[in-house]
């Protein structure tokens, strides 16, 4: 009874132990992303309005990158992650419509798949598997995890999918949408396109039609 009293005591002091552990890094995190701007418990160390750190890098295609010119959408990935493979296809799409030279993505390990996919609509940084000095900028431990870099080269927003970005939209680049079903208008009291039918008999000068009923008259009169 005494070895068993001594173990429920031990046990019971190695709980308290680890939940007083807990709470001061709660406290800690909660302290971090107070001074930071980001949210409490976010794994982003970096908030909207944050300054990144300096950084140098190279993309693939030998373009040099650096903190003091890089503006735009950043994505960081990493190979063997699931969700990122899952929000590759999104982000390819969105940065095909911004333009390459305001995408930069940054992939850390070797996945030829995602470099293929990212390689013709942004700029691409390989580097070891925790992102390399542009994850270190950014304080950045987690992928996929996504930026929004303003002109002065400040951090405008932080998501880890695309909604989360206050991107423009596909009509905020100044192209003209094409017109669908729904824009082309309509005539008043008429179902879509019967304005636009002609008169047929009107414009062959024929100004009495027969009815059916009348044409079956007729060809009883010569049956007569």
């Amino acid at each position: 009874m005494t070895y068993l009293a001594a173990a429920v005591v031990l046990l019971g002091t190695l709980c308290l132990l680890n939940l007083v552990l807990t709470i001061g890094i709660l406290r800690r995190m909660r302290a971090q992303a107070t001074l930071t701007g980001g949210p409490a418990g976010a794994p982003s160390a970096l908030g909207p309005g944050a300054a990144i750190g300096t950084f140098t890098a190279v993309t693939t295609d030998g373009e040099p990158v650096s903190s003091a010119t890089l503006t735009g959408l950043v994505g960081f990935f990493s190979s063997g992650c699931e969700p990122c493979h899952k929000l590759l296809p999104r982000f390819v799409e969105r940065a095909r419509e911004l333009g390459r030279e305001d995408v930069l993505a940054v992939l850390g390990g070797a996945d030829e798949a995602a470099l293929r996919a990212l390689g013709p609509v942004a700029r691409v940084v390989v580097a070891e598997r925790d992102g390399g000095p542009v994850a270190r900028a950014f304080q950045n431990t987690w992928t996929p995890m996504l930026y929004l870099i303003r002109e002065d080269h400040r951090i405008a927003a932080v998501g880890t999918r695309m909604e989360e970005l206050p991107l423009p939209s596909r009509r905020d680049d100044g192209a003209t949408p094409r017109a669908g079903a729904a824009d082309v208008p309509e005539a008043a009291g008429e179902p879509a396109g019967a304005a636009d039918v002609p008169d047929l008999a009107g414009a062959a000068g024929v100004r009495d039609v027969p009815a059916a009923a009348d044409v079956a008259g007729l060809a009883g009169k010569g049956r007569r």
